[in-house]
């Protein structure tokens, strides 16, 4: 009795195109299309594919639940690098059904169809995306995982897997296949791109948030299309003429194109990205002799200078492999190039190859935990800072860590002086630097012709403020006192100037030279 509204539904919708089946497929020159219309098209039972479509496309409470769920799922997964716990995520997402409904929707140019589907498919991006970015905003666990990069940027390649697992979904809806969805679902990873897509808006990180948002847009349409073209293959929608056929087909190209251009530009890149790594570790091999081995090679292709660190175990230390290196992959990359070689002498003992090994290991170790702290680093400063962790200027070789505060509600440029001290005392082997506003400075209060406690304690603040910052000094008085303050300020490399006159028995103003 459930299901009785939505076979009369799909009736409705059915009545009016029957006598059209197999418009698409008249189009087909000679036997084949006799055929098609005759023997394939007339198996299908339209009724039911369509109301089965109907049942799977609509905004419904479980459609909700399930879209929340999945989405749980799916950004843990993507959070702890799980593929499982993300593959999990992708079986129990509802989201193929509304945009297989979509291409129906298209296929039949039915605008109800159309605009039902698109509401259900749109309310389950967005309970996704805001339910995801929720989940993030409340980890203790933000960084970009193996999982969280990998769907960051699409390419080509994902075009085609979407639109093959979109046919494979199509036909499997048309001809009673269900159980093909499954797979279709996890070749098409609908959900995990959402997960990112609130995880880069959860950490402001516009690189996966858009990158993610790419891979999807890519499937969703992808699919929509596929399915359209699938469901007028096998006879649903209205007859077509000619001309309303080829304004179709333009519109399915440009689409693909418009979605295949910007993807094979991201394919070239990785291409030129893998061929860069073959030449790299060709290149370096060059540097050594035949017996030497390179046991770790990574290459940073966002930075500039492209930075590449490589471990060598090799029977021969050379002394200036590192810039010899550096000149040549820099003619061959076409770019500038900084590396870093550490190399391990090996010698023709059994146990050497395994020695150096273990030591290679031992720096990569040291190395992944120097980067670990280097973000721990960029994300303490970010936070006291009040910025993204992107804003963050971090130089490995100087141990220097420094960003530009944002104004903080009553903070002072004390406040920020404090903020610094206290992360510097957290981080001891790191020299934080906090760059506070250029907010008001304090007076300088005189006891005789020297500073006061007070007065002291100001003339040091000031003079923090004026190096983080960089900008100049006037001072604001005379006599004696001035004089002091200005000799204090140039000794301290500070550029200021005196600017008017003051009581010289009062305390001494200082203010940005702006």
């Amino acid at each position: 009795m459930t299901d009785q509204p939505a076979q009369t539904g799909a009736a409705q919708k059915f009545r009016g195109r029957a006598n059209s089946l197999g418009g698409f497929a008249a189009r087909v020159a000679g036997p084949l299309g006799t055929w098609w219309r005759g023997s394939v098209i007339p198996s299908i039972e339209h009724r039911a594919v369509i109301a089965k479509v109907d049942d799977e496309s609509g905004l419904t409470p479980r459609y909700a639940f399930m879209i929340l769920m999945s989405a749980g799922i799916a950004v843990l997964g993507l959070l702890l690098s799980s593929p499982a716990v993300v593959i999990g995520a992708m079986l129990i997402s509802p989201l193929m059904g509304p945009i297989i409904g979509l291409g129906f929707g298209l296929a039949m140019v039915d605008g109800n169809e159309i605009r039902r589907t698109a509401i259900s498919l749109g309310a389950g991006v967005l309970l996704a995306v805001f339910f995801t970015a929720l989940v993030v905003f409340f980890s203790p666990i933000k960084d970009i995982t193996p999982e969280i990069a990998a769907r960051t940027r699409p390419n080509l390649f994902d075009l085609l897997v979407a639109l093959f697992s979109a046919l494979a979904g199509a036909y499997a809806m048309i001809r009673g296949r269900e159980g093909t969805i499954v797979g279709v679902a996890i070749a098409t990873a609908l959900m995990p791109p959402l997960a990112t897509v609130g995880f880069g808006l959860a950490t402001l990180n516009s690189t996966v948030f858009f990158g993610a948002l790419m891979l999807f847009v890519t499937n969703l349409m992808t699919i929509a299309i596929a399915a359209a073209v699938m469901a007028r293959l096998y006879g649903f929608g209205p007859k077509l003429t000619s001309r309303q056929s080829g304004v179709q087909a333009a519109i399915i190209t440009t689409v693909f194109l418009a979605l295949a251009i910007p993807l094979g530009y991201s394919l070239s890149q990785i291409a030129w990205e893998a061929r860069a790594q073959r030449q790299t570790r060709d290149m370096l091999a060059d540097q050594f002799p035949p017996q030497a081995k390179i046991d770790q090679l990574e290459i940073d292709f966002s930075s500039d200078p492209l930075t590449i660190r490589a471990t060598i175990l090799t029977p021969q230390i050379r002394a200036k492999a590192a810039e010899r290196g550096e000149a040549l992959l820099a003619t061959t990359l076409g770019r500038p190039v900084k590396l870093s070689l550490d190399q391990f002498r090996v010698g023709t003992a059994a146990g050497d190859a395994e020695a150096a090994q273990l030591a290679s290991a031992s720096a990569r170790e040291q190395a992944s935990k120097e980067r670990a702290t280097i973000a721990l680093v960029g994300r303490e400063l970010a936070i006291l800072a009040g910025v993204s962790p992107d804003a963050v200027l971090v130089d490995r070789e100087k141990r220097l860590a420094q960003v530009r505060a944002s104004p903080l509600p009553g903070a002072t440029l004390a406040t920020y002086r404090a903020l610094e001290q206290r992360l510097s005392q957290a981080e001891p082997q790191w020299q934080m630097q906090l760059i506070p506003p250029p907010l008001a400075l304090p007076l300088i209060s005189f006891d005789d012709d020297e500073p006061d406690a007070v007065g002291v304690q100001n003339l040091a603040l000031v003079t923090w403020a004026a190096r983080r910052t960089g900008l100049s000094l006037t001072v604001q008085g005379a006599g004696n006192r001035a004089d002091y303050v200005l000799t204090k300020l140039r000794e301290a490399g500070i550029q200021a100037e005196t600017n008017g006159s003051r009581n010289s028995d009062g305390p001494i103003r200082i203010d940005w030279a702006l």
